[in-house]
């Protein structure tokens, strides 16, 4: 008998994954492969990708930053699809009864973010449209779960966060939308990303070409078009009230998609954005960790 193997998949609360995996889609399609997936849960993208550092997880989703600051400490791994970015999956928030009614009232101010994610990115890029740099705040970086904690006992005064951690913090504190992605326009909402370890992706590429990838696209459609069924699924991975799944899925819109030079092209702004305020040590050229390009 044919030894089965194992495709180890990194997960967030948020993103298509649990979705994904709510639905066995992954199961379904590589079992005849000879492939079963063990499912890994991550409190954000950093922590995610670290596990790529110890052999961990074959495969995985972030946002933008992540894989910024992975590159950057040298991790072996390397993109091989992205997801749209989202104006209004991210925000700062405040509470509701908060003096602070714009980003440029965070100076000196305490906020809360979780190092190296996407909300770092959004806090960095929102302080410099009000004409401000990240040493103008206090950050004080903390998990999700820590920083909602602060957050409501006034530990701090905002808090920068992804979904699904801002859907639940808003029905649960109605907390104020200072500022998000749309905030930033023309600029479009930074994409995130399905990631690989670089020696998984050498041996088994067409694994992902064939079967992963299109499968994350096939099952972000089918997201699109059912999002009460979507919601209905996720639900009791959450533990929340499904109304407010689906809040969240109806804020999302999946669509994975192979790798551009427009997409590696937009992955370096972002990139050099941390370099020019040297919260990352040296310029990056993200493009050689673009598995394909």
């Amino acid at each position: 008998m044919r030894t089965r193997r194992t495709l180890r998949v990194g997960f967030q609360k948020g993103g298509l994954l649990p979705l994904v995996k709510a639905r066995g889609l992954l199961e379904q399609r590589l079992a005849p492969l000879g492939w079963q997936v063990a499912w890994l849960e991550f409190p954000a993208g950093p922590q995610l990708l670290e596990a790529f550092n110890v052999d961990a997880v074959d495969i995985g989703v972030t946002g933008a930053p992540p894989p910024i600051f992975a590159q950057a400490a040298r991790t072996d791994f390397v993109y091989i699809a992205a997801e749209p970015g989202q104006p209004h999956s991210e925000a700062i928030l405040v509470k509701p009864d908060s003096p602070l009614r714009g980003v440029a009232d965070l100076k000196g101010r305490r906020v809360g973010l979780q190092k190296g994610s996407s909300s770092h990115y959004l806090l960095l890029a929102s302080l410099a449209k009000a004409g401000l740099q990240l040493r103008d705040v206090s950050p004080v970086f903390l998990s999700p779960a820590d920083a909602r904690a602060a957050f409501e006992r006034g530990a701090i005064d905002a808090w920068v966060v992804w979904d699904p951690y801002l859907t639940f913090a808003q029905a649960a504190t109605q907390a104020r939308v200072l500022a998000d992605f749309s905030a930033l326009a023309p600029e479009s909402p930074p994409w995130s990303f399905y990631e690989a370890r670089r020696a998984f992706a050498a041996e088994h590429g067409a694994l992902l070409r064939e079967q992963v990838i299109p499968l994350l696209a096939e099952a972000g459609a089918w997201a699109n078009e059912h999002r009460e069924e979507s919601a209905r699924l996720v639900a009791p991975l959450f533990g929340v009230p499904e109304a407010q799944l689906l809040q969240l899925q109806k804020r999302l819109r999946y669509g994975a998609r192979p790798l551009t030079a427009a997409i590696a092209a937009d992955q370096q702004r972002i990139a050099d954005a941390f370099f020019a305020q040297k919260i990352i040590p040296a310029k990056l050229a993200v493009k050689e960790a673009f598995w394909g390009l």
